[in-house]
């Protein structure tokens, strides 16, 4: 079963907002099975969007599109479904009640025509009942192809799509299993994992693909089978799991989407009973942040100190101006001593510090572009490395963060062994 996406609105295409929809729908339609072949964003023109529909008819099973619901005069989604399924509009009485319920009984005021035209459907189409909003969902048939109208506010949208679309759609066609599963790597590039694994990627079965998902400093390998036997498919990827963790262990972090190496560091902190801080120069509590980010954090992460400035460092971290003066504020040397005075001010197992020159010019050091130390202080001692990240900036900040975390993963596992 295939699918296509369309997004509309004029907001979207001059970049007003990002299209977030598209994605949540993809997501949920692959759970279940079903292709997303494409995924179109239009104007608000009725003729563009008359042309799209013809261009997709009997091509794909499902059309969704978002947008163009409001009660406003540039949204035309539902004239124009009209106009191409030779229908017109009527007032749907259950719509209505719930608008004037919502609008009068929630938000407590009168409603006006525009709530009301909201309860205006086409004659033919099944409503989908919006329990969240005022914009109802519209399910059309023509030929082989269905078209979904839905509203472009993105927590209306879901509601339709958790509590209509997806249940509406299992009931009514048969779809394969399409089954994903994601392997986390950290240290190694795209070209060098691909050239590690070249030989078991030859020997994949043809229902079994593998995208390569890089990110600086990391890359997710997902694997996605496609069939009519889930037991079968599901076995298959354990044993593929299985012989890639052979090949790559080394680089292994994680075997889910939910697996980040935050979580897996956090899973390791806690199991142990350790805990964490952070002296952050360049990359300005970015790392802090992500730690953070997890639920549960606040058993193992402490705090950081976020000393952006030379006079912080000096003056929080307590950092001697002659070990700046000798060997400059982007050094194995202070970094070193960052990471071992948070480390001692909040009392914890670890730490991990950074400095370096993210660019694009230069500040209180003479070190080039791009060049950052990483400590990690650990119950034993302090380890430190240089790296060179290039640019642009945000690269340099993302991959020093990534390479932070790595070096203490690897760290804690040296403790496990």
């Amino acid at each position: 079963m295939k699918a296509t996406i369309i997004t509309i609105g004029d907001e979207i295409l001059i970049g007003q907002i990002v299209d977030t929809n598209s994605a949540f729908i993809a997501k949920s339609l692959d759970k279940i099975g079903v292709e997303v072949s494409e995924m179109i964003s239009i104007s608000d023109d009725k003729q563009h969007i008359l042309d799209t529909f013809a261009k997709l008819q009997n091509n794909v099973d499902l059309v969704l599109i978002t947008g163009g619901l409001g009660p406003t005069k540039d949204d035309v989604t539902k004239k124009t479904f009209c106009d191409y399924f030779e229908d017109e509009l009527i007032v749907d009485q259950k719509v209505l009640e719930h608008v004037t319920e919502l609008i009068e009984g929630i938000f407590k005021r009168p409603i006006n025509q525009m709530n009301k035209d909201q309860a205006l459907v086409p004659s033919k189409c099944t409503v989908l009942h919006n329990a969240v909003g005022t914009a109802p969902g519209m399910w059309m048939k023509k030929e082989n192809t269905v078209f979904v109208s839905l509203p472009g506010v993105p927590y209306e949208m879901k509601y339709l799509v958790e509590h209509a679309i997806i249940p509406k759609v299992v009931l009514e066609y048969e779809r394969p299993y399409i089954i994903h599963k994601t392997i986390l790597t950290h240290g190694q590039g795209e070209s060098l994992v691909a050239e590690r694994i070249e030989d078991w990627e030859n020997n994949l079965p043809e229902y079994i693909k593998l995208a390569y998902l890089p990110a600086p400093g990391r890359v997710r390998l997902r694997l996605s089978a496609r069939g009519k036997d889930k037991v079968f498919l599901e076995n298959k990827l354990e044993e593929l799991i299985v012989s890639l963790d052979a090949i790559i262990n080394d680089i292994i972090v994680g075997y889910e989407e939910a697996n980040t190496i935050e979580v897996v560091l956090g899973e390791l902190l806690t199991k142990q009973k350790k805990t964490i801080a952070t002296a952050e120069s360049c990359t300005g509590g970015s790392i802090a942040s992500l730690l953070a980010s997890v639920a549960g954090s606040s058993a193992y992460f402490k705090g950081s100190v976020v000393s952006y400035a030379t006079d912080v460092k000096i003056e929080v971290l307590q950092i001697p101006q002659e070990l700046i003066n000798e060997f400059s504020v982007v050094s194995a040397q202070v970094a070193s001593a960052m990471a071992l005075s948070v480390k001692d001010l909040m009392k914890t197992d670890y730490a991990i510090a950074t400095t370096g020159n993210a660019g694009p010019s230069k500040g209180d050091s003479n070190a080039e572009i791009g060049a950052v130390f990483v400590a990690i202080a650990t119950p034993n001692g302090v380890i430190v490395e240089e790296f060179n990240f290039g640019q642009p900036r945000e690269k340099v900040i993302d991959r020093a963060l990534y390479k932070s975390l790595e070096m203490l993963y690897k760290e804690i596992l040296k403790k496990q062994s």
